[in-house]
């Protein structure tokens, strides 16, 4: 449990939102190119914007996105700054206040997860790199950002964000979890995330720990997490950037959260990583298909795949160590370390263990490249639907009746030609998949419209294009079932 919050929660929200420091309002005020600036972390664009300013908003801008020192002055009466700075939130200067942490809105349309997050300052902002403290608390990130829209959003009883950082995903969980544990092995974290709950009216149950091990004996519906999954070199501990990395060879700490799901999740219950892994010489779906545990389906997404040179080099750049005097001495030592496990490649991507307790387990692995429609939490949680589907025996297959989905339908032919060659389904939400479809294919899929079974549809296919339907159901029903996986057509309630 982390220590009792030093600053008042209610008294910084009332500020914060007296002086308009929201999401909608900062955009409006430094404008596409500063928020453009920012995602570079380049601060000039947003500086220019703001000009000569020093009202409130300005100065919060100031203070904590632009991480520029302002006037005492210009504070009093914007926040409370002795609160601030006996947190050792701020700290002062020959008159100027400049912030140790970075208090920034935080904007999700896709559910309405909108409030304030604390983390630390955001590093090399105008390129200047100092290398990551230990306890460094990252904020807001396009992994995290990632992890909430893959994540399911439908209302569940319990949740665990494990890795809670800065409390992101604890503020997602909280429009539908009825009861959040958020973990961390960084004290500095919980605290961070004991704020950022605080400051959005999210209630957190927030523990000290590694991995499962403050929530032994626990069972929830859904954990998430993006855990510190770097594979750097073992390092001291105090020298472990807590964020990102663990003292586990390679990705052991990954196949650990995997293994041990089962005995965390409640019957039906999900686990979600945005995550990464090795990739040997063995292929990779065979190594990860060995850490599923008994009763559970899985679903791996590998999203992208990185030589081992640009691996290294993005998380050394991220360290803050890109340019420094031991850049390449640290090059040498991940490469030895590499090359000594056999890694000959990473693996990044997403990681669905679900515990189904089917007969049957469904594992599927793939690599999916293309782009998505996000958010995708949907299509993770219609998936043990989808996989209940496609697993039905022939006779109810036949006997249900799906529809199909948003899809929009193209044709594929030669210029002139009197009929096309294919037509192509293709989704306009989720994953993006796309069926190429024969003469036979396509009539079926574009007559299942939720009223008709499969066997109507086929059997009618069939009369019209005159062929015997027992062969035709035989050499449809595969793609019928693989369009019932992909959530190209869907199974409703009746």
């Amino acid at each position: 449990m982390p220590a009792p919050l030093t600053v008042d929660a209610a008294r910084l929200r009332a500020d914060l939102a007296a002086a308009s420091y929201t999401v909608d309002a900062v955009l409006a005020r430094i404008g596409d190119l500063g928020q453009e600036g920012l995602g570079r972390n380049c601060t000039v664009p947003a500086d220019v914007a703001l000009g000569d300013a020093r009202d409130p908003l300005a100065t919060l801008i100031r203070l904590f996105l632009l991480q520029q020192s302002v006037l005492t002055a210009d504070v009093t009466g914007v926040l409370d700054a002795a609160a601030l700075l006996a947190a050792e939130y701020l700290a002062e200067d020959r008159g100027r206040l400049f912030a140790l942490v970075d208090v920034r809105p935080y904007g999700s349309p896709d559910d309405g997860a909108s409030g304030w997050l604390v983390a630390d300052p955001t590093p090399g902002l105008d390129h200047i790199v100092d290398p990551t403290e230990p306890e460094y608390v990252l904020g807001a990130s396009p992994a995290s950002t990632t992890l909430a829209q893959i994540a399911m959003r439908a209302p569940v009883g319990s949740a665990l964000d494990l890795g809670t950082g800065c409390g992101v995903q604890s503020l997602h969980l909280a429009r539908h979890a009825a009861r959040i544990v958020g973990t961390d092995v960084n004290p500095r974290a919980l605290e961070l995330a004991a704020l950022t709950a605080a400051l959005n009216g999210a209630d957190v149950d927030l523990r000290e720990g590694s991995l499962y091990e403050p929530v032994a004996g626990e069972r929830f519906d859904l954990i998430v997490s993006n855990p510190p999954f770097v594979m750097s070199p073992p390092r001291a501990e105090a020298d472990t950037l807590a964020y990102r990395e663990a003292n586990f060879e390679a990705d052991a700490l990954v196949e650990t959260l995997v293994r041990g799901a089962a005995d965390h999740l409640a019957p039906g219950g999900s686990l979600q990583l945005l995550t990464n892994w090795a990739v040997l010489d063995q292929p990779w779906e065979e190594r990860l298909r060995g850490w599923v545990p008994d009763g559970c389906d899985a679903w791996v997404i590998e999203r992208e795949r990185l030589d081992v040179f640009s691996y290294i080099e993005m998380w050394l750049a991220d360290a803050g160590l890109a340019g420094r005097p031991g850049w390449r001495a640290a090059y040498d030592e991940w490469l030895a370390y590499f090359d000594r496990l056999g890694i000959r490649s990473v693996g990044m991507g997403w990681i669905l263990v679900t515990r189904a307790d089917r007969e049957r387990p469904h594992l599927r692995f793939e690599s999916w490249p293309h782009p998505v429609a996000q958010p995708v939490g949907d299509v993770f949680a219609r998936h043990a639907a989808a996989v209940d589907a496609f697993q039905l025996p022939t006779a109810d297959l036949l006997a249900v009746r799906p529809r199909l989905v948003d899809v929009e339908q193209e044709t594929i032919g030669r210029p002139g030609a009197e009929d096309p060659e294919h037509v192509v389904f293709r989704q306009r939400t989720g994953l993006l998949r796309a069926v190429k479809a024969d003469t036979a294919l396509a009539a079926t899929l574009g007559a299942l419209d939720g009223d008709l079974t499969v066997g109507q549809v086929l059997s009618a296919v069939a009369q019209v294009l005159e062929v015997d339907a027992a062969e035709l159901a035989a050499a449809l029903l595969p793609d019928v079932r693989q369009a019932l996986l992909d959530q190209l057509l869907v199974l409703e309630a009746r």
